[in-house]
């Protein structure tokens, strides 16, 4: 049986999660950059100072768009968990 509303969402979904990806797959496009230009500058890998203004930001912007903030800062803790990741990597190579 076909549930075209269900297929309507379902489909609406997935052209969101294709947007996501290839949205992080430019930003780590971006941060990679960055960890390169840190490590060339002879930069710490990690700014906590900037991470904490980032996380403090995101949460702002997730109270307004009405999604849970402490799911908003999980997710971007594990990308700046990552992009730290690759910013050591660099800075080791």
């Amino acid at each position: 049986m076909s549930d075209d509303v269900l297929s309507g969402y379902r489909d609406s979904i997935d052209n969101i999660d294709a947007a996501l990806v290839f949205m992080l797959a430019e930003r780590f496009k971006i941060t990679q950059a960055v960890g390169q230009y840190k490590a060339t500058a002879g930069l710490p890998p990690a700014d906590p100072g900037r991470e904490a203004a980032q996380v403090a930001r995101l949460r702002s912007l997730a109270e307004s768009a009405k999604l849970d903030p402490e799911f908003s800062e999980k997710f971007l803790r594990f990308i700046i968990d990552e992009v730290i990741r690759h910013h050591q990597s660099a800075a080791k190579a």
